[in-house]
């Protein structure tokens, strides 16, 4: 076997095992939603009706943080909707992580209830500090812009 010979078989060892590892790192969509559980009952219930679904792959539930993880091939909104079906009050899992939030101790965004670490999740355009009018107030290339009154 010469040279050539030898690079093509490393070559074709290398191809295949980037394949396999293709396969193993298939990931699942998942849904994350914040349901109010107060008891292991609670828990069964809603894990035994999300379950149902099909296209469910599993179902992880954390009551301490009142968090349901749904990953499979599965639309939100439906997840939801069988999630409310318990007689549980569901929403779509509302916090982030306060780092991905611009100003994470704004009014919009800071919660007592959100779980440490997480703020919540706020969109960045219905924010009032990005209005033209604040921007331009204080201005650095104008110190004169100020205008408060």
């Amino acid at each position: 076997m010469g040279l050539g010979g030898t690079l093509e078989y490393i070559s074709n060892i290398m191809r295949t095992s980037h394949k396999s590892n293709k396969n193993k790192k298939k990931q699942f969509p998942t849904v994350e939603l914040k349901i109010r559980m107060d008891c292991d009952g609670c828990e069964l219930k809603v894990k035994k009706a999300l379950s149902s679904l099909s296209g469910v792959k599993s179902v992880e539930i954390n009551r301490k943080q009142q968090k349901v993880r749904v990953t499979g091939y599965v639309e939100a909104n439906k997840v939801l909707k069988k999630a409310k079906s318990t007689g549980k009050k569901a929403e779509i899992w509302p916090y982030v992580p306060y780092n991905l939030v611009a100003q994470p101790y704004a009014a919009a965004a800071y919660d007592k209830k959100a779980p440490p670490g997480y703020v919540r999740r706020v969109d960045d355009q219905n924010s009032r500090f990005e209005d033209p009018a604040y921007v331009t107030m204080f201005s650095d290339d104008n110190p004169n812009a100020c205008s408060i009154m």
